[in-house]
């Protein structure tokens, strides 16, 4: 079967004809499960760790030897009270270090029930909901607004369009348009629109799987740098101690001291070198550490990573929904011919539908609200509206506000103002100002209107959308620098966006 990426340059009836499906019918049940066989459950395979082995896992490596070496010493030498005291410290250190990763663990197992569990899939000719982990490449699905994309998918009819926010895979800012013939990736979001499309991945074969796969290879286990001091600290006292004993040895069987005597001393000695509460007083502290960050909602899966945090010097954080809100906001607006901002934004909004939820037209009511417009909005009544479409590029709605009706717009700069009266504005300056808006990453929208009886809309200006850093991000850098890290940014969203948000939180400019 061909690859994700050998699906985007294929039509849908090649596509159809490589997995041997039909628009019409979908697969059989039968074949669903050949083919569930073959390919394996829709989901990312995750190898749990048997709880025995976590506790075993304590007591095994170089540290726990040591202390358990020196609590068999101390039973040989009939010391029993120390005997006691290591064996304590044996356990509290395992025991602390359990109960942070059990913490860690749940809270993940929380946050995994976020994915996509259900999907509307042809069987047999039948449409019926399946639970998604049961789709194989070939089923053709349904998809519609509020979906959770549960595999890759080729698009193909049912619709002209899909929004789809892949933010998470991708760190764009904005929801992406996908039309007829295109890829959607599994764990993504349809924001607007349905549509009917072919399961061409699952599993560890589609874009989000491939990521995990390349995290995970990243994630071999490695002794931390934490772990690393541990041992040498301990097979320095180790070498010490053996060095010491050779040359006590050496010097009182020359003197003419019993062998017993020295076996004995010899022990005490080792057991008194062994460092046994230095792994349990580090445990603690971090486990301390750990309590102080979850209450800042920071999940710790390893102490050891709470050390290996304090010790980097560059810092790659996500742009998208890390460094900024992943929520778009107007920036100043931009107005001719007398009109103010209030008017631009109130005329946006008579071209909007706000039951819809597009994350264009969200900031725009968020203004008004904010500048106590909201009311003269609602105060209208829409008589016809016609949603975005990629053809089009924009939005038109036929409204009544006290007893007079009027055509609004919005929409790509470009089309509004080759739909509007160019004798009335500076057409020059307009265009610069969305170059600059453009230099800035900024995804910016025109806005007109025109009467029933005009054949041209009057241009009222240009509204600049972007997504800002969050409120603390700065003053977070700012922090990072001041103890010597390094913050890079990472983004797979537009580079003059990317450049954008580095200047205002004064990360750089190279890009």
């Amino acid at each position: 079967m061909a690859k994700i990426d050998e699906f985007k340059g294929k039509t849908i009836e090649e596509t159809l004809k490589e997995l041997g499906t039909s628009l019409e019918r979908g697969l059989s049940t039968k074949e669903a499960q050949r083919r569930l066989k073959q390919f394996g459950l829709n989901e990312i395979p995750e190898k749990e760790e048997p709880l025995w082995h976590r506790i075993l896992r304590r007591f095994w490596g170089p540290i726990p030897w040591m202390i358990e070496t020196a609590a068999i010493l101390s039973a040989i030498v009939k010391h029993w009270e120390d005997f006691v005291i290591i064996l304590v410290l044996l356990f509290v250190n395992a025991g602390v270090d359990l109960w942070q990763e059990h913490k860690a663990l749940s809270a993940l197992k929380v946050l995994k029930e976020k994915l996509a569990k259900k999907a509307l899939v042809l069987r047999d000719g039948k449409w019926q909901l399946i639970e998604a982990k049961y789709l194989v490449p070939g089923d053709i699905i349904k998809l519609k607004i509020g979906d959770i994309i549960p595999a890759d998918v080729k698009l193909d009819h049912g619709g002209d369009y899909i929004l789809v926010d892949q933010s998470a895979l991708t760190g764009e800012s904005l929801p992406v348009t996908k039309k007829p013939g295109d890829i959607a990736y599994a764990n993504s979001i349809v924001k607007k629109g349905e549509i009917v499309a072919i399961v061409v991945a699952t599993g560890l074969d589609t874009y989000f799987g491939k990521t995990v796969q390349l995290v995970a290879k990243a994630e071999k286990e490695e002794r931390s740098h934490f772990q690393e001091m541990v041992i040498k600290v301990g097979n320095f006292l180790i070498v010490l101690t053996l060095i010491l004993i050779s040359i006590m040895i050496l010097v009182e069987i020359n003197r003419g001291k019993p062998i017993i005597d020295l076996v004995q001393f010899s022990l005490v000695l080792t057991v008194a070198a062994i460092p046994v509460a230095l792994p349990a007083v580090l445990t603690v502290t971090m486990a301390v550490g750990a309590l102080y960050l979850a209450k800042r909602q920071v999940i710790v899966s390893r102490l050891a990573s709470i050390e290996e945090l304090a010790g980097v010097d560059v810092l790659c954080s996500d742009k998208t929904g890390t460094l900024t809100m992943n929520k778009m906001t107007v920036s100043i607006p931009f107005t001719v011919n007398g009109f103010t901002s209030e008017d631009l934004m109130f005329y946006a909004a008579l071209a909007s539908k706000e039951e819809n939820n597009d994350p264009i037209e969200i900031p725009i009511f968020e203004w008004l609200k904010k500048h106590n417009l909201y009311e003269k909005v609602k105060r209208c009544k829409q008589e016809k509206f016609i949603p975005f479409d990629p053809v089009r590029k924009r939005t038109e709605a036929l409204v009544k506000c006290e007893g007079e009706e009027i055509y609004v717009t919005k929409g790509a700069p470009q089309v509004i103002l080759e739909l509007s009266n160019k004798a009335e504005f500076d057409e020059k300056v307009v265009v610069k100002k969305v170059e600059e808006f453009a230099e800035n990453g900024f995804r910016t929208l025109g806005v007109a209107f025109k009467k029933p009886n005009e054949e041209k809309f009057h241009f009222v200006g240009l509204i600049p959308l972007y997504d800002p850093p969050r409120p603390d991000s700065k003053e977070a850098v700012e922090e990072a620098k001041k103890y010597g890290v390094e913050v890079k940014m990472v983004t797979g969203d537009n580079i003059a966006i990317a450049r954008y948000i580095a200047r205002i939180l004064d990360i750089g400019e190279k890009i």
